[in-house]
């Protein structure tokens, strides 16, 4: 029961996050920012809950699986958001297929050793996912356009998306979010398989 309810807790939450990804308003007022923030939330719910299911069931495979769970929830949740007026085609490409395939090569290809795909695993997934986002961010509706298409109703005046000073911080956000998501995917690709001891 614990197992299945982890499941579901981990996959809600991501693909709440997602959805926050998604908020063209936050995305349009921190662009570069939210994307760096997002994809490495997304990359440390998605290596925590596959790891955890993963070594469970000691399948390979079974993260890719976990992958599609999150997907299909997120497909699912956005399709309410829609009904409510959000543009449906903003981040709704599975970007945590090929990460969640790059952990269960690692698990497969070193005889499922946990210790490789804690590391190996955990630093092509942190490393990858950010770069996925960033090529299904460009098939995309554009952030500005989308928020100035269709702004909330209920927006408070002084929240009224501005155009962001793109590269004011730092010029390469997928570089910034695969160096820090490869670190923290390590330690929570190691929590998810702890959770299983």
């Amino acid at each position: 029961c614990t197992h299945y309810l982890f499941i579901v807790v981990v996959a809600v939450n991501s693909t709440l996050l997602t959805i926050n990804a998604g908020d063209y308003i936050f995305y349009t007022d921190w662009a570069w920012t939210s994307f760096v923030v997002f994809s490495i939330s997304q990359t440390l719910m998605l290596v925590v809950g596959a790891c955890y299911y993963l070594t469970f069931t000691g399948v390979p495979g079974t993260a890719t699986y976990y992958a599609l769970i999150m997907t299909v929830y997120t497909w699912v949740a956005k399709g309410a958001w829609f009904a409510l007026g959000y543009p449906y085609d903003f981040i709704v490409t599975p970007v945590w297929l090929p990460s969640a395939m790059l952990l269960d090569l690692a698990y497969w290809a070193t005889k499922k050793n946990k210790h490789s795909l804690i590391l190996f695993g955990g630093v092509m997934c942190g490393m990858s996912l950010p770069l996925f986002n960033m090529v299904n961010l460009i098939t995309v509706a554009d952030p500005l356009e989308t928020a100035f298409k269709y702004p909330r109703p209920t927006l408070a005046p002084y929240m009224t998306p501005i155009e962001p000073a793109v590269g004011k911080f730092y010029n390469s956000p997928v570089a910034l979010g695969a160096g820090a998501g490869a670190v923290l995917s390590v330690t929570m690709a190691a929590l998810g398989c702890k959770l299983n001891t």
